[in-house]
């Protein structure tokens, strides 16, 4: 039984917790597999034979196959596993984070250099603009920032 989830309604989010680790546990596998250079050739030769070998789900291989990010983590796929995915195929981390948001690399840096995007729209359900609380600086000693 899966414990309560009180982060469960940030929207645009997917949290890498215990549940999505074993929902893409071989999805994250067959990623960590594309540091063997051996691998890499055999994945960009035939995707689908490869994928075949492994105890996937066909909706994780489809992700893999679209190279669609963002069903990968949906998918139970952890980011830092799927930038070896990104890098078989010669892509950069910055380019990915631009094809997750739907903007271009040069768009994606230029708002992450201007301070990122707008938490606007981006906090958890109901919590009036705080999306964290328990994470927030208590008491008078309170600074913003770190």
């Amino acid at each position: 039984m899966a414990l309560d989830k009180p982060y469960t309604d940030i929207p645009g989010t997917t949290i890498f917790d215990a549940d999505q680790s074993r929902r893409g546990y071989w999805l994250n596998q067959f990623c960590m597999s594309l540091m063997k250079a051996e691998n890499r050739q055999r994945f960009l030769a035939d995707p689908k034979k490869m994928l075949d070998e492994w105890p996937m789900t066909e909706a994780q291989k489809a992700a893999v196959l679209a190279r669609d990010l963002n069903r990968c983590i949906a998918e139970g796929g952890n980011i830092y596993f799927l930038a070896k995915l990104g890098a078989t195929h010669g892509k950069s981390f910055q380019q990915m984070a631009g094809s997750m948001t739907g903007m271009t690399e040069e768009e994606y840096r230029d708002m992450m250099v201007a301070g990122g995007r707008s938490a606007e729209g981006n906090r958890r359900v109901g919590e009036d603009g705080n999306a964290q609380p328990h994470r927030q600086p208590q008491g008078s000693a309170a600074r913003p920032g770190f």
